[in-house]
């Protein structure tokens, strides 16, 4: 008996350890999950040229298929597949954790509840506290608190050289360097998000990202961060900051409170927004005005100081004139501002400004409407509609 057993183990541990022949096909789900009364559709994507006729929705738990239903029209190549079809199951409304059966590929498991994207608004928040400067909530540490020195400002009396204090914002990705154009972008979008939906948002942090609730959601705290950046990076009427750092960042890998790849200690240059191109590695970028990283600026102090206008009238008051600063600026010099390189052209190759000034034009007017006219008349530097160019 004792032999037989044995080659029975054997027989086992060798079947187990057989290669598994490569997957040629796969399930594509929504991770987070799936509403009860929402659309629910996956995609089967295969290498091979194999068609589909049926799917199976089977319960995680217990193992049985609670719906079946036909795979519809195939869809084709895409990417690096040759076959595609869209599994749609939205007819499948009880709640419980599944995975999908179809033409031999088995999805991973998913859930169908009302909660399935409870919390992932403000998960989303943690990749922008993790990237701020000044102080950092992730290291719980502060860095690049002496930017920066000034480059391309000279014709407006802000000599190439010139100490400004710029500290705040966010860094761009795992890299240092810091752009107004993407700030501007995510602060605005930020803004939106609350207006919109801020039913979806809580309040667990502090202003500074720590932990500790202080009566305003975390998704205000994190657009504040970056208006007050902003506000920095457009300190005067006449003066308005396009990026910090440029990709001499690149050189090496350290921490961000050892930053000093730029010849200042400390200090990282920081870039005039002038309407003119500036450095792309040996050449120049294709700057051709100011119009669509300065409408950015517009368009978020314009959502700020509504946003604002009924629990902090003095902040609000302060966004509403720096809307009006920053839309004349986009006026300056008609056109796209790009970003600056030294060592490669490495670049934000932006080439469009219109929708950036449609933007601006109509937060502008909705800033407007919104404010009593004998308190806030009309500033002079605001263009109606009528005067923009086409």
């Amino acid at each position: 008996m004792k032999p037989l057993l044995t080659a029975l183990f054997l027989l086992l541990l060798l079947s187990g350890n057989r290669p598994q022949a490569p997957a040629t096909a796969w399930i594509r789900i929504n991770q987070l999950g799936y509403l009860p009364q929402g659309s629910k559709v996956a995609v089967w994507c295969s290498k091979g040229t194999g068609t589909v006729a049926s799917w199976e929705l089977v319960n995680v738990a217990s193992g049985e298929v609670v719906e079946r239903g036909p795979a519809g029209k195939a869809f084709g190549a895409y990417g690096p597949f040759a076959q595609t079809y869209r599994l749609n199951f939205s007819r499948c409304t009880r709640p419980g954790s599944y995975v999908l059966r179809a033409g031999g590929a088995v999805s991973p498991a998913f859930r169908i509840g009302d909660d399935v994207y409870r919390g992932t608004a403000d998960f989303c928040l943690r990749y922008m506290r993790q990237q701020r400067t000044g102080f950092n909530p992730f290291l719980n540490d502060s860095c690049h608190t002496r930017d920066g020195y000034t480059l391309y400002g000279s014709e407006d009396g802000l000599p190439d050289s010139t100490y400004v204090d710029v500290v705040g914002g966010w860094h761009d990705a795992s890299d240092y360097l810091q752009y107004s154009t993407t700030s501007a972008n995510a602060t605005a979008h930020l803004l939106l998000a609350w207006r919109d939906f801020p039913q979806v948002f809580a309040d667990e942090k502090s202003a500074n990202g720590l932990p500790g609730a202080n009566g305003v959601a975390d998704v205000l705290d994190e657009a504040r961060w970056g208006l007050d950046w902003l506000l920095k990076m457009h300190p005067r009427a006449g003066w308005m900051f396009n990026q910090i750092a440029d990709d001499r960042d690149h050189i090496s890998m350290r921490m961000p409170g050892l930053d000093s790849q730029y010849g200042r200690g400390h200090e990282r240059p920081v870039y005039f927004v002038n309407g003119q191109p500036q450095q792309r590695g040996k050449f120049l970028n294709n700057t051709t005005g100011t119009t669509s990283t300065a409408a950015k600026f517009a368009s978020a102090f314009a959502l700020g100081s509504l946003l604002y206008r009924n629990t902090d009238t003095a902040y609000s008051a302060l966004l509403y004139q720096k809307t009006n600063s920053a839309y004349a600026f986009a006026h300056r010099r008609l056109g796209a501002t790009q970003t600056a390189s030294v060592k490669a052209p490495y670049i934000y190759a932006e080439d469009n400004w219109t929708d950036d000034l449609e933007l601006a034009t109509a937060l502008l007017y909705r800033l407007e409407g919104a404010r009593p006219p004998a308190a806030n008349p009309r500033p002079a530097l605001f263009l109606p509609h009528r005067q923009l160019p086409r």
